[in-house]
């Protein structure tokens, strides 16, 4: 593992006129140089199964890409986050769990407002595309097909441990990819919403994750762009997005 400098193209989106004086939204992207040791990519609840079998399938077939990332990145010195959920048991004893455990709490900072506008899909029947019954778990891991390196890598699904990880191994860069983006990516401890808050300089990995979004819902679109639009709604009021190809 080698310290290396990231170069990643960062785009959001900004509420402005056009030049007739029409209000609309303007892509912006920006050209940021990030040492890859001040860097960490979080992956968020790519679970082993999940009750929706389209949100299973649409994992599967992103886990070679991610597992592709997650090596190359922790090669150039990005610390790896694994943040599986619910399935913390099962890493009970795996030095990537004891590792971040081993991390004295530190007290938390006053959180900063923050707008937070309803998101522009109707995730309300939870989201699937299969026509599954929601909110049962499904899951008891990590999919297998992502390596964990018990060297260097660490396992946790709590917001204070990982502020507490990232402050005092001194990371000011936090990129989440995983699922799903409306859901888990955005609510929960250790997610955009709460990193925001906290002061976190986050950004969202935007072709390494997918949304729980049924296109039988509003605002009646593919499931594609029903993950496109939380990805744009994350762009205009939460945190920038990059490209997975920024780490590789």
């Amino acid at each position: 593992m080698t310290e290396q400098t990231l170069t990643i193209h960062l785009r959001t989106q900004v509420l402005t006129q056009d030049n007739n004086g029409h209000t609309c939204w303007q892509v912006v992207e920006t050209e940021r140089a990030v040492p890859t040791t001040d860097t960490a990519l979080l992956l968020c609840d790519v679970w082993d199964a999940h009750w929706s079998r389209g949100a299973s399938e649409r994992v599967e077939e992103m886990v070679p890409r991610l597992n592709e990332v997650v090596h190359t990145s922790r090669d150039r010195g990005v610390q790896i986050i694994h943040a599986p959920s619910d399935t913390l048991a099962f890493y009970q004893d795996h030095p990537a769990r004891q590792r971040i455990q081993e991390t004295p709490p530190i007290a938390l900072p006053l959180e900063i407002e923050h707008v937070d506008p309803p998101l522009p899909i109707d995730d309300t029947d939870g989201g699937s595309d299969t026509g599954e019954t929601p909110w049962h778990k499904a899951w008891s891991r990590q999919h297998a097909g992502i390596e964990i390196d018990p060297r260097v890598d660490v396992i946790s699904d709590q917001g204070p441990e990982i502020f507490a990880f990232l402050q005092q191994r001194g990371i000011a860069h936090l990129l989440i990819a995983g699922v799903h983006t409306n859901m888990c990516i955005l609510n929960r401890s250790f997610g955009i919403k709460q990193m925001v808050r906290w002061g976190v300089d986050v950004a969202l990995v935007r072709d390494l994750t997918d949304a729980m979004y049924n296109p039988a819902r509003s605002p009646y679109v593919s499931h594609e762009q029903g993950t496109q639009l939380v990805i744009e709604y994350i762009e205009k009021f939460w945190c920038p997005t990059l490209l997975s190809q920024d780490l590789t």
